[in-house]
This record gives structure tokens, C-alpha cells and sequence, in this order.
């Protein structure tokens, strides 16, 4: 990893992520580490989050 480790696990460009869709159609990357939230299901992953990003964008409408 290059600097000092992110403070905020959502924005570390080296960690582990989940692209999560809920019943609106909506997505979200989530750390693989953190549980799953109700109402999300994992739909790619885990992956790179510039992975799971690309998996958003190839299907977000």
C-alpha cells in the first residue's frame, strides 16, 4: 500500500469490495469485510473496487 492507510474503508484503493444491488435497482460498493446490511444481496465479488465499479457502470440504466 503506498501512504498511510485510509481512515475510512470505503475510499482504500487496495481493499476488498462487494457490489451490492438492492430491490430499487440501486448499487453499492461495500468492504468485503463489513457484513452485508438487510435489504442488499452481493451481486459481483469480492473484487478490486475499480472491479466492482466497473460492474456498476456496465449495468446501472
Amino acid at each position: 500500500m503506498n501512504g498511510p492507510a485510509p481512515t475510512n474503508p470505503f475510499e482504500d484503493l487496495d481493499g476488498s469490495y462487494l457490489t451490492l444491488a438492492n430491490d430499487e435497482a440501486q448499487y453499492s460498493l461495500w468492504p468485503a469485510f463489513v457484513p452485508v446490511p438487510a435489504g442488499w444481496t452481493a451481486v459481483h465479488g469480492p473484487d478490486t473496487r475499480e472491479s466492482c465499479l466497473e460492474h456498476v457502470t456496465a449495468r446501472w440504466t
